[in-house]
């Protein structure tokens, strides 16, 4: 036996080398498709399918909170105190907030900026791992005083402190304040699970008032069910709490609901379904492939049929010729894996950016051992599939048939049939993809071209942060921010320089219920949110943000020492607020029971998208030049310096670093992105799908294409006696070119034809990505239907005019 299977090892070798065109398109053909699905693959076992880094993770819950209008709402530190108090279904409940940052001070003396995730002292309960080094959190570090600690994640222990252990009960210095390392958390924790470098440090709501009234809104939760209690019981436990804190507290908690979700679903969230459509496209690719390859092989068989038949006459036997052809197909799926591989390397590698950006366990997508075997059975799979029919039809090949044939072996009806309805399949599945693909690609083109209210060219957006230690005595803004803003205005190629506190389409969420004084009631049970920001003069001409009606923000009119603070008002917030036929710059909003304090409206600008998938929303700003001396050092930190160019923005950056540091040369400078590059990000999950969905539908095109013209190609091959007896006959060469073009134009309408409906059924799942509207969307696929047509039609003109360029005596002779 294992002689045989060298010797046929060694001529299915002698038999590839022999056609090296055939095996080349072979083994790219499945390099391709198997590289794809197992790239895709990577993707699904990284996110959906591996078990997240967590002690018993099935048990760790999600609580999502909502306001009484059932948008999220976070919960506040009161609330929060009360359900740990109340709830008895959980192990554990901890609080968290990850949206500061701090800067740290390494032990080289420079300046890093880290993401802080604040937590209550109990956090690290919730997830049931032990710190690699030292110690987690204790309870009484969650007091004010005692909880200058902090807990260091493995990626930033190695990364700015080079893995040194002692570090551990030693003392760092965040924001300019000292904290005791007390404990490593091993390679692999995090949470969030987008924050791969983060430091843990206990919530201080000694220093941030705003943390501590039950109407301010700001903590995450997650919790750990008790043993034995089942998430149905956990739910009807927290709902019962929820609903007795909205009778106790019914300006802040009445008809605030609590919804519990498995972390894992939790951290897939809305990318499942379109992941899970990503495997079905890829599929949709390695199917393609298959039919391909098949084609080719049953058309390497018809060619072989003769070898096969003289070899049955001398003695072979059905079993050794299966194994024959197998072993060839085996020999094919070796390579085309080893391709496959190398594919599914560089797509992954091309992808990391869009991974790491679009899905919370975009870090940890890798090529690894379990993948390359399933991308070796999946090659081996895919090509013995597609050597199985002809195997299978050679092995049972009647010698006498096969050496009396001649020529016109394979030119049968039955085979004509079966090679049609591969090229018919790769078709329908081609247009099925090509449509997605085009609709994504519709849809980011879209986003990005919206009316976002400015113009994103030209603006470079530059974080800011320092350490607010260092300002607790003095004026952040005539100490940091104006000098600063001074030096960068009058930079050569800047046309204006101002700060907000959260970005235009990147940040949004930060809001307060309105009341326009004078006005009736607010409707019951429902918010009327205005966003909130926090900006410099210089930020409208930054944006371009137009002037309606009123004045502008103005620091040498608006002071904290007026009698009441100003606030410029967008067109949403007017139209939402702001009853016909009162004018806005006469309004002041209810703020406290000090009308002295209430903010007055000074002018209405245009709006701007805090949120690029929906349409502005109401907004009020207020000028940084009137937040309180007292609150400065700290609610001033994480601003934005915005910046226009007259060129490209990022020739600025070098001359702002500079400037940067010589106003506060502690402060780090962290990279500065464009506008436009804010905008990419956002929309970084619909551009991976568009990317791989166009490179998967031109994959899929190219592959069709390919099998069309094999297939046309053998089909003149085998029927050039038939095609020069046609002509001998009188048949024009046109009408032999019209006689291929017509078999051609039938099997693309029939995949067309295929592919609609295929698309009309598959809406759904096409839905987890994009809404696919039959009637709005009709023209784009008769549009794509049509150039698939004249792609094919093009794709089978050259082994056309082959066959009418036929000549008669030479078919005739060479048979």
């Amino acid at each position: 036996m294992l002689q045989n299977i060298i010797q046929d090892l060694s001529y299915a070798l002698r038999q590839l080398r022999r056609s090296p065109g055939f095996t080349f398109i072979v083994v790219l053909t499945l390099a391709l498709s198997v590289g794809a699905a197992t790239a895709v693959f990577c993707v699904i076992d990284a996110v959906i399918l591996r078990p997240l880094p967590y002690a018993q993770p099935e048990r760790i819950v999600r609580i999502n909170t909502f306001s009484r209008s059932h948008y999220s709402q976070p919960d506040s530190w009161p609330s929060f105190q009360d359900e740990c108090a109340q709830v008895h279904a959980f192990a554990a409940l901890a609080g968290y907030i990850d949206f500061f940052k701090a800067t740290i001070e390494t032990p080289d003396g420079g300046a890093v900026l880290l993401h802080t995730v604040n937590t209550t002292a109990n956090f690290f309960s919730v997830f049931g791992v032990n710190p690699l080094i030292g110690r987690t959190f204790l309870p009484v570090e969650g007091q004010t005083g005692k909880n200058n600690v902090a807990v260091l994640s493995y990626d930033a222990w190695q990364r700015y402190f080079g893995g040194d252990r002692s570090i551990v009960n030693s003392a760092i210095k965040l924001d300019g304040r000292a904290y005791t390392v007390v404990g490593i958390m091993p390679a692999g924790f995090r949470f969030p699970l987008g924050r791969q470098d983060a430091i843990y440090t206990p919530v201080h709501t000694e220093s941030h008032p705003w943390m501590q009234p039950r109407g301010n809104h700001w903590l995450q939760t997650v919790a750990r069910l008790k043993d034995g209690v089942t998430l149905q019981q956990a739910q009807a436990d927290l709902s019962h709490v929820f609903g007795d804190l909205g009778r106790a507290y019914p300006d802040t908690d009445e008809g605030r609901t609590a919804q519990l979700a498995a972390l894992a679903e939790d951290v897939v969230g809305q990318s499942k379904g379109p992941l899970w459509t990503l495997l079905g496209a890829v599929l949709a690719v390695l199917a393609i492939g298959c039919v391909n390859v098949a084609g080719l092989l049953l058309a390497r068989g018809v060619k072989r049929e003769r070898e096969m038949g003289m070899r049955a006459a001398i003695g072979a036997g059905r079993t050794r010729l299966l194994r024959q052809v197998l072993t060839e197909g085996l020999v094919l799926a070796v390579l085309g894996a080893a391709g496959g591989m190398f594919v599914a390397w560089a797509t992954l590698g091309v992808m990391r950016a869009f991974l790491i950006h679009a899905l919370s366990r975009g870090a940890e997508i890798r090529l690894n051992w379990a993948m390359l075997a399933a991308a070796l059975a999946v090659s081996a799979a895919a090509s013995i599939l597609a050597s199985l029919y002809p195997a299978l039809r050679l092995s049972f090949v009647d010698p006498s048939r096969a050496l009396k044939a001649g020529g016109s072996a394979g030119s049968g009806r039955g085979q004509h049939r079966l090679r049609a309805r591969f090229v018919v399949t790769q078709i329908a599945l081609t247009l099925v993809l090509v449509v997605v693909s085009g609709l994504l690609i519709r849809v980011v083109t879209r986003y990005r071209h919206a009316d976002l209210g400015f113009d994103p060219a030209h603006i470079l957006a530059v974080p800011l942060n320092y350490e607010s230690s260092r300002y607790e005595d003095r004026d952040v803004i005539a100490d940091f921010y104006q000098p600063l803003l001074d030096r960068v205005t009058h930079l050569p190629g800047v046309r204006a320089a101002g700060v907000i506190n959260m970005l235009p389409i990147e940040n949004w969420g930060s809001n307060s219920d309105v009341h326009i004084a004078g006005q009736p009631p607010n409707p019951p049970n429902r918010e009327m949110l205005s966003e909130e920001r926090v900006v410099s003069a210089g930020y409208y001409d930054v944006f371009q943000i137009p002037l309606h009606s009123g004045r502008a923000l103005s620091p040498g009119l608006d002071r904290p020492a007026n009698t009441s603070p100003t606030i410029v008002v967008n067109e949403a917030f007017v139209g939402k607020f702001i009853p016909n036929g009162l004018d806005p710059t006469m309004q002041r909003i209810e703020f406290g029971k000090d009308e002295t304090k209430w903010p007055r409206i000074v002018g209405v600008t245009g709006s701007v998208r805090q949120d690029i998938y929906e349409p502005p929303l109401a907004e009020h700003d207020s000028l940084i030049d009137e937040t309180p001396l007292s609150e400065r050092s700290v609610y001033l930190n994480g601003f934005s310096l915005v910046v226009r160019s007259d060129g490209d923005p990022r020739a600025l950056i070098p001359a702002i670093r500079s400037a940067l540091h010589a106003v506060d040369p502690t402060a780090p400078f962290e990279e500065p992105r464009t506008m436009t590059d804010v905008l990419s990000e956002t929309l970084v999950f619909q551009r991976m799908e568009s990317w791989l969905f166009g490179i998967f539908g031109a994959l899929a095109l190219a592959l069709a294409l390919v099998g069309l013209y094999g297939l046309v190609s053998h089909e003149v091959e085998q029927s050039s006696r038939d095609i020069g007896v046609r002509m001998a006959l009188g048949a024009s060469r046109s009408r032999i070119l019209t006689m291929v073009l017509k078999r051609v134009a039938w099997m693309l309408a029939a995949g067309v034809a295929a592919g609609l409906v295929l698309t009309f059924f598959a809406r759904k799942l096409i839905g987890m990505i994009i809404y696919l509207d039959a009637r709005r969307d009709a023209g784009s696929l008769l549009m794509v239907a049509l150039l698939l047509v004249v792609a094919g039609i093009l794709a089978a003109l050259i082994p056309a005019a082959r066959a009418a360029s036929i000549e008669p005596m030479q078919a005739l002779r060479a048979e």
